[in-house]
C-alpha cells in the first residue's frame, strides 16, 4: 500500500518516527524529543498514485488527490451531479504560484479517457482556481461508470500533464433498480432482542447462493450491491470480498416502536432514515461454471441489547450481483428466499457483550462451489427496514494498523498477560494455534469499563487462526486463558480498527509534554471513530454523542482528512432533525441513552461551519442552514422576554434532567446550566447568521443577527456579577470573553478569569465546552502563560496527571472515573496548532484560500512546529528562538495567500527583520500584539509583545530572521 510523507523538511532537524504501532494505512508519530534536534515526520497514506510530476515542459503546478464527493475512487455514488476535487501541488522553492485554470475530463472507460475520448464531459479549459466542481457532462444513470483525469494551468498559463486516471461508480440511484429482496434467518422473529436479557442471540447465520458462468462466456463486469444490518461479510468463491469490517455505516436505518417511552424520551419522527449499502467489483472473481455468493450476518446496532440503545430487529440481507457479458446480455443473483441458510461458528454476537466463536461448527467451503447445502434452510423474507437504501457515502471501518506485543506476562495454568503498549479499539488476532478439539481460549480485554466477552473454541486440525468479526474491544493489556502449550511471539498480534481517515496535519515542539498530550488524543480519536461516526467512548457507551463531537471537530480537522467522514456525520444529525420542532437529539444516529442539552444540539449549527471553514464547502453550509435555523428557532421556543434559555419540557412533563446538562465533566463544579445555555444560544444564533450571510440570505442574516445579538446582551445582563467583575467561576468567564464583554468591564473579567487560575494553583476549572475555549481565550487576552502553564502541569487536575498514571489515552473525568477512552477534552489542542505554532484559516476566505501565520511562543518553548494538507496542498510554519533572535518558516500551498506576523524581541524594529524572499512580500506595519490589551496591565506572559506584519502574496516556502538570526 503506498503513503505519501507530510514531512516538514527542515534541515535543523533529525526526523524520526516515535510511533509504538505497525500502520497499514496511516500513523502520525508525534512525540517530541528533548531540544531542538528531535523532531517527528508525519506519515499519511493513500491517494498518491494520482500524482504527477512536472516533466519540465509542463506548468509549474500538478493535480493531486483526487476525489468525488470526498472519496477516493468510491464504487458507489448516488448523486446525480457528483462534486469532483483535487489540491495542487507545487515545489516550494517555486514562488506565487497558483492554479490559473483547470480541465475535467470524465470517459465511460479507462481506455477512452487514456484515448482522450470524454464522452461523459470535457469541460474544456475553465479559468479559475476552483478545485472542486460539479460534474457537468451527460445525465448520469444508475450503474454508470465514470473514469475522470484532471490537468490545470499555472500562473504563467502552462498546462500539467495529465493526472493519472481516477474513477466513480454510481449506485443505484431508484427503488426500481433493486430487485433483490430483504432475507433473513428462519428461527428468528422479525423483531429485535427482547431489551430485558432473557432471550439469548442466536448464531450469527450464513447464507449462500450456487449460479452458474455458461462455460465459453466472457464476464466484462460484474458488480454486487449489498448491505446486511446490523453487520455483515460478504463472499464469493470461498473468499471474502473487501477490506471493509463491521460494515455498513451506522445511520438510523428504521423506525423503533415505543422510542418515545424508552431511555431518554425523543420522538421517532426524524428527518430521514437511511440504510447505507455498498458495492464491490467482483469482475475478477468469477469462473466458468458454479460460483457461490455468501453472507456472514451480525447484529451489530439493529439488533442491539444494552442500556445506552434500543434495538431495529433482527439480522437481514439485501444483495444484488449484476454480470455483464462480452455479447451484451446481463444476468442477476439477488436475494430472495431460494437462497440457504444455516448457523455459522460464530455463536454470539453483541456489540456490548462480545463476541463467541467456536471452530467445531465451522462449514469448511460453504462460500465456495461444490459444497453440499442439501440439509441447509431455505431464507426467509424480511421486512424491509423504513430507511432508504443509499450508497455508502463515509468512510468503511478497515483494520488500519497492526501492534506487536511489547510484554508477555506467563501467569501459569495456560494463562497469559500481554500487553501492546497503547489503547486501541479493535481486536487481537490469533495466528498458528494448535490444540485439541472443543479448547476454550477465553480472551479478557482489560480496561475499566465495559468491554464484552470474547472466547474461542477450537476444532483441533492443524494450526487455527481467528479474531472476532461482529464487535470491537478496547484494551492496552489481554489476559488468556485456557492456553495451548507455550504462547510463542508472532501468535498473537493487535488489530487497531477505525474508519478509514488519513492523518494529514501533525504538531511537535520542545516541550515533550504538549507533544505527548497531542499524541494521545489522536489514538483516542481514531479509537471513538467506527461506522464513520464518533463516539464519546469506544466501550461503555459506544454513543454517537452530538456534543462530543461539536466541541472537538475543529481538532480533529486540523489532524486529519475528515471530509468525508463529517460530510457523513453531519448529514446523519441533520437527518435526525425533528422536522416538526427543530430538536437536533444528543446522539446521532440516535440513541436513548444519550444525555446532553442545549449545547450537544448545537452540532447542528457548529459542525457545518467549521467544516466550511476548514475545507471552503458552501455546500456544506447550504445544506445544513434550514436545520440552523430551525434549531435556533427550537431554542427561541423555551427563551424567557430577554432572551435567557433553560430547560424545554418534552410531552409536556417536568423538564428532564439528561436533556438539559449544561457543560460537564469539570474537575469541581458545573457552571450554571442556564448560563451555558444562553451561550449555546447565542453561538447557533451567531452562526446561523454568519451561514446565512455566506449564501446571500439577506433577510436570514438580518433576523439571525440581530437575534444573537439581543441574547449577547442578555447574557451580559443577566450573569454578570458588578460585585466581583466577573461571570463566575468554571468557565464563565471564559464564555464571556469569546462572546466579547462591554469595553469597560473587560479589565476586570481579565483580571478575575486570572485570579481565579492563580487561586486554582495554576489548574483549569473547566468543563467540556469551557475547556474548548479556555486556552486559546487566554492567548487571546494576554494571559497565554497561563495557558502554556494549565498545559504543562503533571498534577491533578491535567492532561499530565493522567500521563503520569500511565495513560495512553485522553480520560473521561479529571479524577478518572468512568471511560479512559474520551477524546472530547482534546477540543482545546486548536490552541497548539492555531496559537502555538501559529497557522489559522482565515474566516473571511476559509478553507485555506488565505492564511494567517501567528505564532505565540510562550514559557520555555524553544521552537514549534505545524503542518496540515489542506484541502489546497501542504501548508506548514515552524518556528525558533534563541536568545538572539526568532525564525519564522511558513509553506503557503498554490492559490493561497497569507498574513505573517513574526514576533520581535525587545528594542527590535522593522529594520531587523531578513527575508529570505522578499519578492511578493510587502510590509503593512509593527502591531502591539492584540493580547496586550489597554486595562489588563499590559502583561501577556510572553517574551515577545510586537509583530511585524507581513503580507504574502502567493506560494511558496519563506524565512523570516529577526535579531541575531539562526541558521541552518
Amino acid at each position: 500500500m503506498k503513503t505519501i510523507s507530510l514531512k516538514f523538511r527542515l534541515p535543523l532537524f533529525v526526523a524520526v518516527v516515535c510511533c509504538l504501532s505497525v500502520p497499514v494505512r496511516a500513523t502520525a508519530a508525534v512525540m517530541g524529543g528533548t531540544g531542538a534536534g528531535i523532531c517527528s515526520e508525519f506519515v499519511t497514506g493513500g491517494g498518491e498514485k494520482n500524482e504527477s510530476r512536472p516533466s519540465g515542459r509542463e506548468g509549474a503546478v500538478r493535480p493531486d488527490r483526487m476525489r468525488c464527493e470526498y472519496l477516493e475512487n468510491p464504487e458507489a455514488v448516488d448523486v446525480s451531479s457528483p462534486r469532483l476535487s483535487w489540491i495542487v501541488r507545487t515545489d516550494s522553492t517555486v514562488y506565487g504560484q497558483c492554479q490559473s485554470g483547470w480541465q475535467v475530463q470524465v470517459a465511460s472507460s479507462e481506455e477512452l479517457l487514456r484515448r482522450g475520448r470524454a464522452d461523459r464531459w470535457d469541460s474544456g479549459r475553465v479559468g479559475g482556481d476552483s478545485m472542486r466542481v460539479r460534474y457537468g457532462g451527460k445525465p448520469l444513470r444508475s450503474r454508470d461508470a465514470c473514469w475522470w483525469r484532471v490537468r490545470v494551468w499555472d500562473a504563467g498559463g502552462r498546462p500539467s500533464a495529465w493526472s493519472a486516471p481516477a474513477h466513480w461508480h454510481m449506485g443505484l440511484l431508484g427503488e426500481a433498480d433493486w430487485q433483490a429482496q430483504w432475507i433473513g434467518a428462519p428461527g428468528q422473529d422479525d423483531g429485535p432482542l427482547s431489551p430485558d436479557g432473557t432471550e439469548p442471540p442466536l448464531p450469527a447465520p450464513l447464507l449462500r447462493k450456487s449460479f452458474g458462468v455458461a462455460p465459453g462466456r466472457k464476464v466484462v463486469s460484474a458488480r454486487v450491491y449489498v448491505t446486511g444490518l446490523g453487520y455483515f461479510e460478504l463472499y464469493l468463491n470461498g473468499e471474502k470480498v473487501g477490506r471493509d469490517v463491521l460494515a455498513p455505516n451506522q445511520t438510523n436505518y428504521d423506525k423503533r416502536p415505543g422510542l418515545a417511552d424508552c431511555g431518554i424520551p425523543v420522538e421517532d419522527n426524524f428527518r430521514e432514515y437511511t440504510v447505507p449499502y455498498l458495492a464491490y467489483d467482483v469482475t475478477e472473481r468469477l469462473r466458468s461454471g458454479e460460483n457461490v455468493i455468501g453472507a456472514m450476518l451480525g447484529n451489530g446496532f439493529y439488533n442491539v441489547r444494552g442500556r445506552w440503545t434500543m434495538a431495529y430487529g433482527s439480522p437481514r440481507l439485501i444483495a444484488q450481483l449484476e454480470i455483464v457479458y462480452d455479447d451484451g446480455s446481463q444476468e442477476r443473483v439477488v436475494s430472495d428466499p431460494t437462497w440457504k441458510v444455516a448457523e455459522g461458528p460464530v455463536r454470539m454476537d453483541q456489540i456490548y457483550a462480545g463476541e463467541e466463536y467456536d471452530a467445531r461448527c465451522e462449514q469448511p467451503g460453504w462460500c465456495a462451489p461444490g459444497f453440499d447445502d442439501s440439509a441447509w434452510q431455505n431464507a426467509v423474507p424480511r421486512r424491509a427496514p423504513y430507511g432508504r437504501l443509499r450508497a455508502q457515502n463515509g468512510p468503511a471501518d478497515r483494520v488500519m494498523e497492526v501492534l506487536k506485543p511489547v510484554k508477555f506476562e506467563k501467569l501459569g495454568g495456560g494463562r497469559y498477560r500481554v500487553d501492546f503498549g497503547e489503547t486501541v479499539s479493535g481486536w487481537v488476532r490469533l495466528h498458528g494455534v494448535r490444540g485439541e478439539a472443543g479448547r476454550r481460549i477465553e480472551i479478557k480485554y482489560l480496561s475499566e469499563s465495559p468491554n464484552g466477552s470474547n472466547a474461542y473454541t477450537m476444532k483441533g486440525e492443524g494450526p487455527e487462526d481467528y479474531a472476532t468479526r461482529f464487535t470491537w474491544y478496547v484494551f492496552r493489556e489481554v489476559e488468556l486463558s485456557g492456553w495451548p502449550g507455550e504462547l510463542h511471539p508472532g501468535q498473537l498480534t493487535a488489530e487497531a480498527v477505525y474508519s478509514d481517515v488519513e492523518t494529514t496535519g501533525g504538531f511537535a515542539c520542545s516541550n515533550p509534554l504538549l507533544n505527548r498530550i497531542d499524541r494521545i488524543w489522536w489514538r483516542t480519536q481514531l479509537d471513538n471513530m467506527h461506522g464513520a461516526v464518533a463516539s464519546d467512548c469506544p466501550h461503555r457507551e459506544r454513543s454517537a454523542y452530538t456534543g462530543d463531537g461539536q466541541t472537538v471537530c475543529a481538532t480533529v480537522m486540523h489532524r486529519f482528512d475528515a471530509a468525508a467522514f463529517y460530510s457523513k456525520w453531519i448529514g446523519d444529525i441533520l437527518a435526525a432533525q425533528n422536522p416538526d420542532t427543530g430538536y437536533v437529539p444528543n446522539g446521532a444516529p440516535w440513541q436513548p441513552g444519550c444525555g446532553g442539552g442545549v449545547a450537544w444540539g448545537a452540532a447542528i449549527c457548529i459542525m457545518p461551519w467549521e467544516f466550511y471553514l476548514h475545507y471552503g464547502d458552501r455546500d456544506m453550509l447550504a445544506r445544513n442552514l434550514d436545520g440552523m435555523k430551525g434549531y435556533v428557532d427550537y431554542l427561541g421556543g423555551w427563551a424567557d422576554a430577554d432572551g435567557v434559555i433553560y430547560a424545554r419540557a418534552p410531552h409536556g412533563r417536568e423538564p428532564v434532567y439528561w436533556m438539559n446538562l449544561g457543560d460537564w465533566c469539570p474537575p469541581g463544579k458545573l457552571p450554571s446550566d442556564t448560563l451555558v445555555h444562553t451561550f449555546y444560544y447565542w453561538r447557533c444564533a451567531d452562526i446561523a447568521a454568519r451561514t446565512a450571510r455566506v449564501l446571500g440570505d439577506s433577510a436570514g442574516a438580518q433576523r439571525y443577527g440581530a437575534l444573537a445579538e439581543r441574547v449577547r446582551r442578555a447574557f451580559h445582563g443577566r450573569f454578570y456579577d458588578p460585585g466581583t467583575g466577573s461571570y463566575g467561576p468554571f468557565g464563565g468567564d471564559v464564555f464571556a470573553l469569546y462572546m466579547g464583554v462591554p469595553p469597560e468591564r473587560y479589565p476586570r473579567v481579565c483580571a478575575a478569569l486570572r485570579d481565579n487560575i492563580r487561586r486554582n494553583g495554576g489548574h483549569l476549572d473547566t468543563g467540556i465546552y469551557g475547556t474548548q475555549f479556555l486556552l486559546e481565550v487566554l492567548c487571546d487576552n494576554g494571559m497565554n502563560d497561563l495557558a502554556y502553564g494549565i498545559m504543562t502541569k503533571r498534577t491533578f487536575p491535567s492532561f499530565g496527571h493522567w500521563i503520569e498514571q500511565g495513560a495512553t489515552t485522553m480520560w473521561e473525568q479529571w479524577d478518572g472515573g468512568n471511560s479512559h477512552c474520551h477524546p472530547m477534552f482534546g477540543a482545546c489542542l486548536t490552541w497548539l496548532y492555531r496559537r502555538v505554532a501559529g497557522m489559522e484559516s482565515d474566516p473571511e476566505r476559509p478553507g485555506y484560500r488565505h492564511i494567517v501565520f501567528r505564532p505565540r511562543p510562550v514559557g520555555d518553548l524553544t521552537w514549534a512546529r505545524y503542518a496540515q494538507l489542506t484541502s489546497r496542498g501542504e501548508a506548514s510554519v515552524r518556528w525558533e528562538r534563541t536568545a538572539g533572535g526568532f525564525m519564522l518558516e511558513a509553506d503557503i500551498p498554490a492559490g493561497s495567500t497569507a498574513t505573517v506576523w513574526v514576533p520581535l524581541g525587545d528594542g527590535q524594529t522593522r529594520a531587523d527583520v531578513r527575508l529570505s524572499h522578499p519578492a511578493g512580500v510587502s510590509f503593512v506595519r509593527v502591531d502591539e500584539t492584540a493580547e496586550v490589551r489597554p486595562g489588563n496591565g499590559g502583561i501577556s506572559g510572553d517574551r515577545f509583545h510586537r509583530y511585524a506584519v507581513y503580507e504574502v502574496k502567493g506560494s511558496g516556502r519563506y524565512r523570516f530572521t529577526s535579531g541575531a538570526g539562526i541558521t541552518d
